[in-house]
């Protein structure tokens, strides 16, 4: 009879310690899981920055862009201006 009830005892034993194992593991991947959802929402709001960064930067070199095309349209003017003196210069020496 005392055989039959450690017999019993361990089976009882060894079925608890599944359960909390089982328990354990539940709770740990309920962690894994929110702690993923973190993840998602920060990555989320890192990414809405870098959104927000990347046009800015964007309009940034955009109007450098437009400011370096009418530049070399400024600079195209005088070289011709520089051109036509030089021309006049050499016409009026050469009198």
């Amino acid at each position: 009879m005392d055989d039959k009830m450690f017999e019993l005892m361990e089976k009882m034993y060894v079925e608890i310690q599944e359960m909390k194992s089982n328990m354990e593991t539940k709770e740990d991947t309920t962690k894994i899981d929110q702690s993923l959802s973190k993840i998602d929402q920060r990555l989320a709001v890192i990414e809405n920055k870098m959104d927000k960064n990347h046009k800015a930067l964007y309009d940034g070199y955009k109007l450098t862009y437009e400011k370096v095309v009418a530049l070399e349209g400024k600079v195209d003017v005088i070289d011709k201006k520089v051109d036509k003196h030089d021309v006049e210069i050499r016409v009026i020496k050469g009198v």
